[in-house]
């Protein structure tokens, strides 16, 4: 039988993981990166993306109230639709996520290069693998130490972007928001208005970390709900107004031309409005949000990884459990690959790629809550059909390359998936 991992989190500690998953590469990185696709118009598609990661967080709440099991998707896969799509939920989970916490290493990096030498930037690409071991050997402490760290980073994170808001008022220039629907991308403005939704929608999906955490959360059907329902509101409202302020600050061409020059456009537009001082404090907020992002994102894809493994749809050493709370192989597999992805050294590349694989992955998450039968639900089937559609609908304007990628990667995942399972039957 599996070792089973202990059932620690409250409310207040999941909303609290959920926030550390969210507040962090989307809000300091990669809302530059959407502005520099679709212009001042970005603020819109934050909004638009704040609605279909609703639809998408009541599907996987309700999922993960029914079956309060690590995994998330993956497991609801399993048991709700057929096994192939389970091992493909589960499969681009573990890409996609690995791709976002690779982002996030690099942001770390390239927040604290600019706030301490400037001239270093070349050393970014160094420094995240050594960010991703560091946090690797926290979440192998165990979750209550986990916890502990995370709630500690969320507040300061929070704190610092609040700084943010309130110092860009006396800056703000209403011309930076015209002409309002200009993408700076080259693309036409309906696809890159929709790319950069897409994009955007990737920022929210940290409530996703709740779900995968179901095995160790207290009273999972009125818990998770809850902590799912809470952090979408705080970060969507977070988002919108922390984009406003730097289109409002920067101009939406100047902040996607700071992320993609230092990976730290948020410390460039409190420079410009509280100089010296602004910058540092920015700094210190977006090192402990892309910090926490890293340390949830490992915390989430260990335990994706151990449910696979105890499926054997990955090796077995995988499930090994240490001391009842810490799947220690799955925190130091993970932590491995992402550690190497990092060596990409290319944001906008790993994030669009996040997109994509992610956008599938909750694509089968409003399939297995259209599959729930009815005395399992929680809230009406067209909410999910709403996720279902806008995941299906966003995934389409991601760049088509990436998408061909993404594409290979998903063959890569059915055919050891195929291997996988001829093993297990011998």
């Amino acid at each position: 039988m599996a070792e089973r991992l202990q059932r620690q989190l409250g409310v207040g500690g999941a909303t609290l993981l959920g926030l550390g998953s969210m507040v962090g590469t989307g809000v300091f990185v990669s809302l530059a990166v959407a502005a520099g696709i679709t212009g001042p118009s970005v603020v819109l598609a934050v909004a638009l993306a704040a609605l279909v990661a609703t639809a998408n967080a009541l599907s996987s709440a309700q999922l993960a109230a029914a079956h309060p099991v690590s995994g998330g998707t993956y497991e609801y896969g399993y048991t709700v639709l057929r096994p192939i799509l389970g091992f493909i939920a589960g499969w681009m989970f573990l890409v996609a996520k690995s791709a976002s916490a690779a982002s996030a290493a690099l942001g770390v990096s390239g927040y604290l290069l600019t706030a301490l030498a400037p001239g270093a930037m070349a050393w970014r690409v160094y420094l995240a693998p050594a960010i991703v071991v560091l946090l690797t050997l926290i979440v192998l402490a165990g979750i209550r130490r986990t916890t502990r760290t995370n709630a500690i980073i969320v507040g300061i994170t929070l704190a610092s972007l609040f700084f943010f808001v309130v110092i860009s008022i006396p800056f703000f220039d209403l011309a930076n928001f015209r002409p309002f629907f200009v993408p700076t991308s080259g693309r036409a403005p309906v696809r890159a208005f929709l790319y950069a939704t897409a994009l955007s929608f990737v920022a929210y999906t940290g409530y996703g970390r709740i779900a995968t955490l179901g095995e160790e959360v207290r009273e999972p059907r009125r818990i998770i709900p809850r902590a799912i329902a809470t952090t979408v509101i705080v970060t969507a409202i977070l988002y919108v107004l922390v984009v406003v302020s730097g289109v409002g600050v920067l101009g939406a061409e100047e902040l996607a031309g700071a992320a993609g020059r230092t990976g730290a456009p948020l410390e460039v537009a409190a420079a410009r409005s509280a100089g010296a001082a602004g910058r540092v404090v920015l700094a210190i907020g977006a090192i402990t949000a892309l910090l926490g992002v890293l340390l949830n994102l490992i915390l989430g894809l260990s335990r994706v990884l151990l449910a696979m493994a105890r499926r054997r749809d990955m090796p077995a050493v995988f499930e090994r459990v240490l001391r009842g709370s810490t799947p220690g192989p799955a925190v130091i597999g993970v932590g491995t690959v992402i550690a190497l992805i990092t060596l990409v050294g290319d944001i906008r590349l790993t994030w669009s790629f996040s997109a994509v694989t992610v956008l599938t992955y909750y694509a089968i998450t409003n399939l297995s809550a259209l599959a729930l039968p009815e005395e399992s639900r929680l809230y009406p089937r067209w909410i999910s059909a709403v996720g279902l559609l806008g995941c299906l609908s966003l995934a389409a304007f991601v760049d088509p390359a990436v998408v061909a990628v993404a594409g290979g990667v998903l063959g890569v995942g059915v055919l050891w998936f195929g291997i996988a399972r001829t093993i297990a039957s011998r």
